[in-house]
């Protein structure tokens, strides 16, 4: 059985407000939590009018308060934008009022521009220390040491299961050196994809945290009712990485019906590879291409994203894509 989950960087549509996309992830990660997903994660953006998700600890507790059972994390925590401690306090806050939920991920990169980067943190060379930085993270949420003088209160002794996100090898080696889950963000950037998980599964030295490689793929799930609909759905996306890319972030704009007259065959071309790892449409157009992406990397566990422009329509996608999950891990079972 290979568990699924969801990632959301509560996108703001054009036309709606910060408010509005608030409350779209709330009714989302409940919607989601009724369909058997197994997490629900949030990500850490700055300085972006599309992204309602920069206060990502805030918004986590948001949604493990409005749910029961799923587990609820960050996909991730832009790690050299803050001090170790000050995470192992919001997380460690966050396992004590939600035992046994919360997920903890890890990313290298500072989830905005340097400019902003500057303001974040005053400082630009923290990426540098981002293994020193997990480890000091990890001992704060651990049992303390012997003569310990530092201590994350709430946080200590919560052991909150830390993950680490990449889109190149480096996280890959790095959660393998620490026996620690890895999530891959090919849903953006699967350039390394296939080197990535190889030399994760390859390099992994079993932990205290963890026996055996858990290595999550990431993929763009645009579902609908037909293969149309589903690419129609998807063209918010495509527009809102082509603005990210040029320049020119922004509300996730409304779907178009002719995407290539809009932007030109060029910027097509940049966005079909660098969300090449999507399944686009019907149902069985989507289960398609997931078993096939199953079959390709042998993911532990899907994590499914999707920025859809309507709020209904965007359930929907998530509703088709664990409809889909759960017939093709029934077929597995049954070959079994």
């Amino acid at each position: 059985m290979i568990p699924f989950s969801l990632l959301d960087l509560s996108p703001v549509p054009a036309g709606r407000s910060v408010r509005e996309a608030l409350v779209n992830t709330k009714d989302l990660a409940q919607h989601a939590e009724q369909l058997g997903y197994k997490r629900y994660w949030m990500a850490e953006h700055h300085n972006m009018r599309g992204i309602a998700s920069a206060a990502t600890a805030v918004l986590i507790g948001h949604v493990a308060g409005a749910t029961s059972t799923m587990r609820v994390g960050s996909g991730g925590i832009m790690l050299p934008n803050h001090a170790p401690l000050v995470i192992a306090e919001q997380f460690g806050t966050l396992a004590e009022l939600y035992p046994d939920r919360i997920d903890l991920g890890l990313g290298r990169a500072p989830g905005t521009d340097m400019q902003t980067a500057r303001a974040l943190r005053r400082s630009l060379d923290n990426a540098d220390n981002f293994p020193e930085d997990v480890l000091e993270l990890v001992a704060y949420l651990d049992d303390p040491a012997d003569g310990a003088k530092i201590l994350a209160v709430p946080g200590v002794g919560t052991r909150v299961p830390v993950w680490i996100l990449g889109s190149s090898t480096y996280g890959a080696q790095m959660a393998a050196h620490y026996g620690l889950p890895y999530a891959f963000a090919s849903h953006f950037a699967p350039t390394e994809l296939a080197n990535a998980s190889k030399i994760y599964r390859r390099s992994f030295r079993p932990s205290r945290y963890l026996e055996k490689p858990h290595f999550m793929l990431a993929a763009n799930v645009f579902a609908a009712n037909t293969d149309e609909e589903g690419a129609y759905l998807r063209t918010s996306m495509q527009q809102a990485f082509i603005n990210l890319r040029t320049g020119r972030p922004g509300p996730l704009p409304a779907p178009v019906s002719d995407l290539e007259a809009l932007v030109g065959p060029a910027a097509i071309e940049m966005v079909e590879d660098a969300l090449r790892i999507s399944a686009v449409g019907a149902p069985e157009t989507v289960k398609a291409k997931l078993q096939e992406l199953m079959a390709t990397y042998e993911p532990d566990e899907l994590i499914f994203t999707g920025q859809i422009h309507d709020h209904q329509s965007r359930k929907r996608s998530f509703e088709i894509a664990a409809g889909v999950m759960e017939q093709i891990n029934g077929e597995r079972q049954a070959a079994e």
